[in-house]
């Protein structure tokens, strides 16, 4: 089989009226024109044991297990590649469900079309489903997981965050139409003079200046001391030369973390010796030139959003944490935890999977540190 080409219909088409998203793949069988699925021996079994979810799959019967059924009478490729991509779309988060493929006026070539989420997603899939169908065909070994965690990094790549998104659903449950401007989370809702773009949670309405303060940490905390609201004391340092100095003035245990960043990059919590903060400091030198250096203090953590000048919701963060039982490794213990189906991969769902990263090695090393120091004693 051969892929001879794959449109992205981003708008109003001739298969859907309604389903603006869709991928169109122009597809060569081959030899597989003459071989429908009920002439390929065990292939129904293989695909059931490879994506048992298909099982879901109304298809033209309109009952759970049509699909499959179809291909213990006989169907195409095409419309076995149709369902794949559907399904291992849903299966890496991006549920989906409009599907069609039609015989064009030369034989053995098809179009094959299906409804996608995220567009690079969707490309992804129409590939990734011939390279299966492929395998079922040969009898061959298929790493399905591979492709489904790709999907979800794509996902995530391009996907609305949650903010937006949300914003974003409400608005069509509204029927308020809605442009994405860019490949970020710059949104128009409505058109003409009743047009409002947002990004995030910030609207056009946003005065300029209070965004800059915002955007810089240490003008904000001064703002913010200036007005008998009490921070964290910290002072803001380029030069790694200047660090000694910061480290007196301050007192460990310290923060650091880039001025002008945002989701935690570059940052480094509850430093307590030289060195640490040495290495925090080119850490942090990553992602900004100027490095701001806090106090640590612990407590809350809330994230509170206001519309209209009026506090509407709050959330406590609680970062990702495990519990010990004396017998389990750290490893094992956030593979028990991400097995709560409350959590998934990237904004997903309401809880994100566990990783080992960076901070996490840290915390481990200087568990181990201290331990092996009390040990000694």
């Amino acid at each position: 089989m051969k892929i001879l080409g794959i449109q992205v219909l981003r708008g109003p088409n001739i298969w859907s009226i309604n389903r603006k998203k869709l991928i169109q793949m122009r597809l060569d069988l081959g030899e597989m024109e003459q071989r429908p699925t009920n002439l390929i021996e065990g292939f129904r079994e293989r695909i059931e044991r490879l994506i048992p979810t298909l099982q879901t799959h109304r298809c033209s019967k309109g009952e759970p297990g049509g699909f499959l059924a179809r291909i213990e009478e006989g169907t195409w490729m095409g419309h076995v590649i149709e369902h794949i991509a559907l399904e291992i779309q849903t299966l890496a988060g991006m549920d989906t469900g409009f599907g069609r493929t039609r015989q064009t006026k030369t034989e053995g070539i098809y179009n094959v079309v299906f409804s996608y989420i995220e567009e690079k997603a969707g490309i992804y899939a129409a590939e990734a489903s011939v390279q299966i169908a492929e395998a079922l065909i040969n009898n061959d070994e298929y790493d399905l997981e591979t492709d489904i965690q790709r999907m979800r990094e794509l996902r995530e790549m391009e996907r609305l965050g949650p903010s937006t998104g949300s914003i974003v659903d409400e608005a069509i449950s509204r029927d308020i139409p809605w442009i994405r401007l860019n490949k970020s989370s710059l949104v128009q809702l409505g058109y003409g003079k009743n047009q409002v773009r947002f990004r995030a949670t910030m609207t056009e309405k946003t005065n300029s200046i209070a965004v800059d303060i915002a955007g810089n940490k240490d003008e904000t905390k001064r703002l913010l001391q200036d007005s008998a609201i009490p921070v964290a004391k910290g002072v803001t340092i380029s030069d790694i030369k200047d660090l000694p100095d910061a480290i007196k003035k301050v007192g460990f245990p310290l923060v650091f973390k880039p001025l002008d960043g945002n989701h935690g990059r570059g940052a480094t919590i509850n430093v307590k010796t030289e060195e640490a903060a040495t290495e925090a400091f080119e850490y942090a030198k990553n992602y900004s030139r100027r490095i701001i250096i806090e106090k640590f203090i612990t407590g809350y953590d809330f994230r509170v959003l206001v519309i209209d000048h009026k506090m509407v919701a709050a959330a406590l963060r609680v970062p990702a944490h495990i519990t010990g039982n004396g017998h389990d490794t750290v490893q094992e213990l956030i593979d028990k935890e991400n097995e709560d189906p409350r959590r998934g991969y990237g904004h997903e769902n309401v809880l994100t999977e566990i990783t080992v990263d960076r901070d996490t090695l840290d915390l481990l090393a200087k568990k181990l540190h201290l331990r092996f120091h009390s040990s000694t004693r």
